[in-house]
C-alpha cells in the first residue's frame, strides 16, 4: 500500500481500492491482518475516520472481518469476491458499450472476435 492518492475520486474510496488492489496482488493474503484505520491514516496522512470509511465498506461486503481486540482480517474467498464484482463491472462498464458501439458500425460479435485474435497475435 504505497500508493498516492489523488484527487480524481474520495480518500475512501482509494483506500478500500488500495486494500482491494493488494489482496488481488497477493500482498494481502486470506486470513492475513490489514492496516489498522491508525497506520492508514498516518500513512496517508488522512483522518482515522475517513480511512474507516474505506474499511468498513469492504466489511459490509464481505471482503474484510474484525477479530475483536485485534484488527481487520482478509475474509476467506475475499480475492474471489473481488475478482467476480470486477469482472461484472467490467463487463457493464466497458463490454457492453463496446458491443453497443460495434453494433452500431455494423460489426457482428464475430467479427469483434476475430479483431481481438488479430491483435493478440500482434501484442505476443
Amino acid at each position: 500500500m504505497n500508493e498516492i492518492l489523488t484527487q480524481e475520486k474520495s480518500i475512501y474510496i482509494q483506500i478500500k481500492e488500495m486494500i482491494e488492489q493488494d489482496i488481488l496482488r497477493d500482498i494481502l493474503l486470506e486470513e492475513e491482518r490489514v492496516p489498522s484505520t491508525n497506520e492508514l491514516a498516518r500513512l496517508y496522512a488522512i483522518n482515522p475516520a475517513t480511512a474507516a470509511k474505506g474499511v468498513n465498506l469492504l466489511v459490509d461486503e464481505g471482503i474484510l472481518y474484525k477479530k475483536r481486540g485485534i484488527g481487520m482480517f482478509v475474509a476467506e474467498g475475499a480475492r474471489e469476491k473481488i475478482r467476480a464484482r470486477r469482472k461484472k463491472n467490467f463487463y457493464q462498464d466497458y463490454v457492453k458499450s463496446l458491443l453497443a458501439e460495434a453494433g452500431s458500425l455494423g460489426i457482428t460479435k464475430k467479427e469483434l472476435i476475430e479483431m481481438i485474435a488479430e491483435d493478440r497475435e500482434y501484442d505476443e
